[in-house]
């Protein structure tokens, strides 16, 4: 597919490249490439398998910037990334895309902006915002499922949350890094080493940076907070745990001595006075029981229990 950057994109069915002023978008499969990259003339051979692709990155060239996008499925994560190249010089960009994301992304920009002054620089940084656009609704979804996570914690009623804050914090982690390859792209675009773009029009990528850069400190911010999360969770067992230890200790103290007394009388050796006392047995439960009751009285005032 070819576009001409006018007010929006607009569709063409092949691109004049002896117009002067004329900036285009084009977006085509990895064969369409290998047979028409030669009306570019950028000068390149790229390597097409897009499956080989792993980082989004811009390498400068003599005359052509190229570079790859490996971009997270934001619905699931940890699923394998869309990857697709690029190449662009002063006159358009190509998109070297098997997966029919460029396109969608394409569609979306021509649905929803309209340019004042269009040009190529505008064009990419929309283009590029569309990438992170929803980003900051999934972060915000992130602190309010690791709030609630929290909360559970605290109140004691939240199952073993310790799987799921794991997979948000790798999740969180592909994003962080993801951002940082955006910030290297857009510095390399920002640099402008071969001139492509004008002057007045690199503040646009200056301010994608920010935007990006702004997420990338709420991934960061977000991930800390995850890690919080899951030490919170460990001390809370073991506050659990040495109630447990506790209890169990207050109950071996309250009945060791009842078990001295058990020992003790049932030994039966044959000249024990207290065997023949009418009222051994009930003199022995009696001090049991306040044996039980003093103890529980001095554990509940130590406050032990």
């Amino acid at each position: 597919m070819y576009y001409y950057i006018r007010s929006t994109l607009e569709k063409a069915d092949h691109l004049n490249f002896t117009k002067k002023n004329s900036r285009y978008v084009a977006v085509l499969t990895s064969e369409e490439w290998l047979e028409h990259k030669e009306q570019f003339d950028m000068g390149i051979e790229m390597d097409m398998d897009l499956s080989s692709i792993h980082s989004t990155k811009a390498e400068v060239n003599y005359d052509s910037l190229t570079g790859t996008f490996s971009i997270p499925d934001r619905h699931h994560i940890s699923a394998p990334n869309t990857n697709f190249a690029f190449a662009l010089d002063e006159k358009g960009i190509v998109f070297i895309d098997d997966s029919g994301f460029v396109e969608k992304q394409i569609e979306s920009i021509i649905a929803a902006k309209r340019w004042a002054m269009p040009s190529l620089e505008r064009f990419l940084f929309d283009f590029l915002e569309q990438i992170v656009a929803k980003d900051q609704v999934i972060l915000e979804q992130f602190d309010k499922e690791l709030d609630e996570i929290e909360s559970g914690i605290l109140e004691g009623t939240d199952t073993d949350p310790s799987l799921r804050v794991s997979r948000i914090r790798s999740d969180l982690r592909d994003l962080r890094n993801h951002y940082e390859q955006l910030l290297d792209l857009s510095q390399e675009l920002e640099e402008n080493e071969n001139n492509f773009f004008k002057k007045e029009n690199i503040r646009y990528f200056h301010l994608y940076a920010q935007r990006v850069s702004r997420l990338h400190d709420l991934t960061n911010s977000l991930r800390e907070f995850s890690i919080q999360i899951r030490d919170l969770y460990q001390s809370q067992l073991d506050i659990r745990q040495n109630r447990i230890m506790a209890l169990l200790t207050v109950i071996s103290s309250i009945f060791m001595p009842l078990t001295l007394i058990a020992g003790w009388y049932g030994m039966n050796f044959r000249y024990m006075p207290e065997l023949e006392y009418r009222a051994s047995y009930p003199v022995v439960i009696a001090v049991s029981a306040a044996i039980v009751i003093l103890s529980l009285v001095f554990f509940k005032k130590k406050k032990w229990l």
